[in-house]
């Protein structure tokens, strides 16, 4: 099983931007690890919510907004 992101805009729009990350991750743990050191980048760089993957299931969504 491959896992990875999905990066949307605040709206859940799938943002096709090739300068977006499209790493594939060999297990959950992997994934939301690196998510948790890179959310600040993908944010900056144009996404503003992400779906977790597992091979094409989406497992969960998220927002990478600033927690306040």
């Amino acid at each position: 099983m491959a896992w990875s992101w999905r990066y949307e805009t605040a709206e859940g729009t799938v943002l096709q931007d090739e300068s977006l990350p499209g790493e594939l991750f060999p297990s959950r743990g992997d994934a939301e690890s690196w998510l948790g050191e890179t959310w600040q980048e993908l944010r900056e760089a144009g996404a503003e919510r992400v779906t977790l993957l597992e091979e094409d299931h989406a497992v969960y969504s998220m927002s990478l907004a600033d927690p306040d």
